[in-house]
């Protein structure tokens, strides 16, 4: 009988093993990466394209969003009533995706209606119409969903945060306004539709249950049969970070006031980017981490407070992000800096130090519980130029952190007075506060 008065038994997480994919590539040029797992019954499909033509100051922000979410009204043979019903009826999931770097159409459907949803896919990704109608009804809804969303501070000090950290005159920091729905054409679209929808831009990742006939269709839909112009490669973004001054904009009505701290860091590829996630974690990446347990557990000023490290394609950043009482803003302020400066002046301690590498090592295993989660993270790597070796170095990477190392790292990136500090809602100082306009 199991004895519940006893734990279970500490292990020591092996290395991780990944999935190598299968690569092939079409006629067209087209690369593929194939993740076979026959005991699953669905098969993801994913077309992923680089947003390329994203990075001119006087381009709209919002042009590859709305692409994004156009793709599927509508082509010149189908309406998007029309799409929705078919993909509906053979019970499959056709989802678009937007993010900074790259648009994606995701295709979740059973192996054998294939046959029936592979040209539908191929009609939306070479026939796509954009109707004017659909268009329409998408700059209404979000027009006014944008208007609620300025109202509230997390939202602008988000805006503003990326203003600041990135910039204007790029894709990460550029953040779109009201009139910027105004001025979307449908041929602005058309014309970015034609310039990235194409092989050219593409990256296909087949996972789960992919069958030999599957691939054979592919090949001929996607490889023989599509075909468009080559793409245009553009330049690298110029990332201008801004003021270490706090952004503050006052709301007098406001119960709660947005923090949003951080700064542009280093990218996945670069080798110090596991030890900067371990020190984030630490930091404030987990329920237990130190701003956590000082601002949430000890001082009761807000409900949650959390850090995160991220890496885009042409950089990487950190955020510290909360919400707290108006009356305990600068406070919080001040927690968040003496915690930062507490893990540059003193050793962490190496009952905490073996606590984050449990969890992280932890989070790493939970992550690859199916065929789709190491597709996930081969997708990762493979959009940073990078391998499924880095996983393993990562892993080397977080059990050999140390006292000493967390120190090092904490000094070499964390410096709060360099960092972007913005609030939004009500802060009580007796100096005064450097003035922005959150827009």
């Amino acid at each position: 009988m199991l004895d519940r008065t006893q734990g279970p038994v500490f292990r020591e997480i092996g290395n991780i093993s990944l999935k190598e994919p299968i690569k092939k590539q079409f006629g067209n040029g087209l690369p593929v990466y194939i993740f076979q797992s026959p005991e699953q019954e669905l098969v993801r499909i994913e077309w992923i394209f680089d947003n390329a033509y994203l990075d001119g100051q006087t381009e709209n922000p919002l042009l590859n969003s709305a692409l994004s979410a156009l793709l599927k009204e509508g082509t010149n043979s189908m309406s998007s009533a029309e799409i929705a019903d078919k993909v509906d009826f053979y019970g499959a999931f056709l989802v678009p995706e937007y993010s900074f770097d790259v648009t994606s159409l995701s295709l979740y459907t059973l192996n054998r209606h294939s046959q029936v949803l592979l040209p539908l896919v191929k009609d939306i990704l070479t026939e796509a119409s954009i109707p004017q109608q659909e268009l329409d009804t998408y700059l209404r809804n979000n027009k006014q969903k944008f208007q609620v969303s300025i109202q509230k501070n997390d939202y602008l000090a988000r805006r503003k945060f990326y203003n600041l950290i990135f910039g204007t005159g790029n894709r990460y920091g550029r953040t779109p306004k009201l009139e910027d729905y105004d001025t979307i054409t449908r041929m602005q679209l058309m014309e970015l539709y034609r310039k990235e929808i194409v092989p050219g831009n593409c990256t296909l990742i087949v996972s789960g249950n992919v069958s030999d006939e599957l691939l054979q269709e592919l090949e001929q839909i996607f490889g023989e049969e599509w075909y468009g112009a080559p793409l245009i490669s553009v330049e690298k973004p110029v990332l201008i970070q801004g003021s270490s001054e706090l952004a503050y904009e006052e709301k007098d009505s406001a119960l709660q006031s947005a923090i949003r701290l951080g700064c542009q860091t280093i990218s996945r590829t670069h080798p110090d980017y596991p030890a900067l996630q371990f020190v984030n974690t630490l930091l404030g990446g987990f329920f237990g981490s130190r701003l956590m347990r000082n601002i949430r557990e000890e001082k009761g000023y807000t409900y949650s407070i959390g850090s995160a490290v991220a890496t885009l394609k042409h950089t990487g950043f950190m955020t510290i992000v909360t919400e707290v009482g108006v009356d305990v803003t600068q406070a919080t302020l001040e927690e968040i800096e003496k915690e930062i400066n507490l893990l540059k002046a003193k050793l962490a301690s190496e009952e905490e130090v073996n606590l984050v590498k449990t969890y992280m090592e932890g989070s790493m295993l939970g992550s690859l519980e199916s065929i789709f989660s190491h597709a996930d993270k081969f997708k990762s790597v493979l959009l940073n130029e990078m391998t499924l070796t880095y996983y393993s170095y990562y892993m080397d990477q977080i059990r050999n952190m140390s006292p000493e190392k967390v120190y090092d790292i904490a000094n070499k990136y964390l410096d709060f007075n360099a960092m972007v500090k913005v609030v939004v809602g009500k802060i009580s100082q007796e100096e005064p506060v450097h003035q922005a306009v959150v827009n």
